[in-house]
């Protein structure tokens, strides 16, 4: 049995995987926007993510020491200094009232060589609302149609008597 598997494996290491996160990561804080495919970028999400809080918890803390055991922590997961940096003293402030939700991802197609899945993944700007549900959608979804029971037998007749016209009418 299966139990507590990670989702994302992407079919490497358990090692690479940890660098390739890491290095995805780095590429995310430096760059704010990066290419990679859907599957890397819906696994780089919640990584990121927790590295994002981290840094918010470390901007927000009182006490100097919490701040530096945050930013140590962090660098473990994402292992560029310049990347970390950037992270915990710039990049922190724009998700400040925030919770949640710093990137977005976006599907841009396949790619020509080998037909994977690209996305496009970001950081969600401060002042981004993001979307709204609908609640009309959840209120008709709640509430099924009901229909009689004769309004097969109705269709059907109804479909057949149009047949029976053309019928008539080449006669």
């Amino acid at each position: 049995m299966r139990h507590k598997t990670h989702k994302y494996g992407l079919g490497v290491t358990r090692e690479h995987r940890k660098a390739m996160m890491s290095n995805l990561a780095a590429a995310l804080i430096t760059h704010e926007r990066i290419q990679t495919t859907l599957t890397k970028a819906k696994a780089l999400r919640p990584f990121i993510e927790k590295i994002i809080t981290k840094a918010k918890k470390a901007g927000l803390a009182k006490d100097r020491k919490d701040a530096i055991h945050l930013r140590r922590l962090a660098l473990a997961d994402v292992r560029d200094e310049n990347a970390i940096t950037k992270l915990f003293n710039e990049t922190w402030k724009q998700f400040e009232n925030r919770n949640g939700g710093y990137t977005r991802i976006y599907k841009l197609g396949r790619r020509d060589s080998d037909a994977a899945e690209v996305a496009l993944i970001e950081f969600v700007k401060a002042d981004d609302p993001g979307y709204k549900k609908n609640k009309s959608r959840a209120k008709k979804a709640k509430k099924p149609a009901a229909k009689p029971a004769a309004a097969p037998a109705a269709a059907a007749a109804a479909a057949a008597a149009p047949a029976a016209a053309e019928g008539e009418a080449k006669a």
